[in-house]
């Protein structure tokens, strides 16, 4: 038995999450991994708070807490741009003796996933010019796509450049290859 039913394109499907969310598939899988790495990094600071939980005063109440959250700040991914709230764990001891938390799963001056910095110069060595970069990150990742300028894709084809200088200028008199 075969069902008429309707043909949607799957980019324009609508569908309802948690009794408000509606977009398209790519903004359901962005909504997911927002809230997957959101719920990672809340794991990440409250583990680390219990780690210390054996820190306190001399009335016994914990000196490393959890301190609500940073400034909310965008990450860009392959998924596309996610707005993440990183979760702030502050020390009541003071610099000298207490400890800082630091996210391994969102260091603090990390804007884009290594997945973007790896596509990027890929682009770049398949002929997508500086000025065009934009429009290619924009058709491959959407309308959130990261906002890379002429200037931002020079200046890291130049640390590109000078990454490769110094990898093809290493000493290799200690190695060993066989030639075939």
């Amino acid at each position: 038995m075969k069902l008429n039913a309707p043909k949607v394109p799957r980019a324009a499907a609508v569908v309802e999450v948690d009794g408000g969310f509606q977009g398209s598939l790519d903004g359901i899988a962005r909504e997911g991994a927002r809230r997957m790495l959101q719920a990672a990094l809340l794991t990440e600071a409250d583990e680390f708070v219990a780690r210390h939980a054996g820190v306190v005063d001399e009335d016994g109440r914990r000196q490393v807490v959890r301190n609500g959250y940073l400034p909310q700040r965008d990450l860009l991914t392959g998924a596309g741009r996610l707005a993440l709230d990183a979760p702030r764990v502050r020390d009541k001891r003071g610099a000298e003796d207490g400890v800082s938390f630091t996210s391994a799963i969102l260091p603090r001056y990390l804007r884009r996933s290594k997945a973007l910095d790896e596509l990027i110069p890929w682009l770049y060595l398949r002929g997508i010019s500086t000025g065009a970069m934009q429009d290619a990150l924009t058709a491959l990742l959407g309308e959130n796509a990261p906002a890379l300028s002429a200037n931002v894709v020079v200046k890291l084809t130049g640390q590109w450049r000078d990454e490769f200088e110094s990898w093809r200028k290493r000493d290799l008199s200690k190695e060993e290859y066989v030639y075939l």
